[in-house]
């Protein structure tokens, strides 16, 4: 039966962040991701999973300057050095917290981006990746990365599975995998039933999400029947964690009919 994580992040804004954790495992849950830690001192963030019997399975390194747009560094030439310090913290609070995944976002690209530019942006990206995933394989910890949408992040650098699939063959590095959020998938590309047939027995699938289509909320409406991806998950034998990274229609704990079901007949 698949696993899935909560995504504190977008899931039980009702509560305090700090307070999510425990909502979280009082709705049976036994994981979280979230997008950013560093707000956050790690000892305190490690007290709150541990007391409530918590995993921390996923977050992502520094962003840039997330308040002011920017959507990563890693395929941003120029910003190499903020690239590996950002993972370097990155893998401070993975240790911190037992955490054995951490996303690294590419960055945003102009729509008018030559295709010189494009280049060096690609460029830049394997060298950051290989340099960060060694990084990563000293401390026992995957790098991922996620192939995005543009609908809701134009511009970014990262957007079919494909792509994501050739960067990791290309920096060749044990620790890199692909981070398999069907919501972005869909729209992007739709297939998710060959995608995950394909793509997760190659070993290279580290992570996966899910929200309903279009509106990324539960997983329980909308254009992609979830109950029948998560029978191909089990098929395909992937053994890792499934994030619920939607906003609920209203209330986290009220919206979480669809789990409680699925758990149900899985019992």
């Amino acid at each position: 039966m698949p696993r899935f994580a909560a995504n504190l992040s977008m899931m039980y804004t009702e509560h305090d962040f700090l307070d999510r954790f425990a909502a979280a495992a009082a709705d049976g849950f036994e994981a979280v991701e979230y997008l950013f830690p560093y707000e956050y001192d790690s000892t305190e963030l490690r007290r709150r999973l541990d007391d409530h019997g918590l995993r921390q399975v996923l977050f992502n390194a520094p962003p840039g300057a997330w308040e002011a747009g920017e959507r990563g560094t890693a395929a941003l030439p120029g910003r190499e050095a903020e690239t590996r310090s950002g993972v370097e913290r990155a893998l401070e609070y993975a240790a911190a917290l037992g955490c054995p995944r951490v996303h690294v976002m590419a960055g945003l690209v102009r729509p008018d981006a030559t295709p010189a530019e494009r280049a060096a942006h690609h460029a830049t990206y394997l060298t950051n990746l290989a340099s960060a995933a060694e990084q990563a394989a000293a401390a026992g910890v995957d790098l991922l990365i996620e192939p995005i949408n543009g609908r809701d992040m134009p511009g970014y650098f990262l957007h079919t599975q494909a792509q994501a699939h050739a960067v990791v063959r290309e920096v060749g590095a044990a620790h890199l995998k692909v981070q398999l959020d069907l919501y972005h998938c869909q729209i992007v590309e739709g297939d998710l039933t060959t995608t995950l047939r394909r793509d997760v027995p190659t070993g290279r699938v580290g992570h996966l999400q899910i929200a309903g289509v279009p509106d990324r909320h539960e997983p329980d409406r909308g254009e992609v029947d979830f109950r029948h991806l998560f029978d191909v998950v089990d098929e395909v034998g992937f053994d890792g964690w499934i994030g619920c990274e939607y906003r609920p229609r209203a209330g986290t704990s009220g919206g979480l009919g669809w789990l409680n079901d699925y758990r149900g007949e899985h019992a």
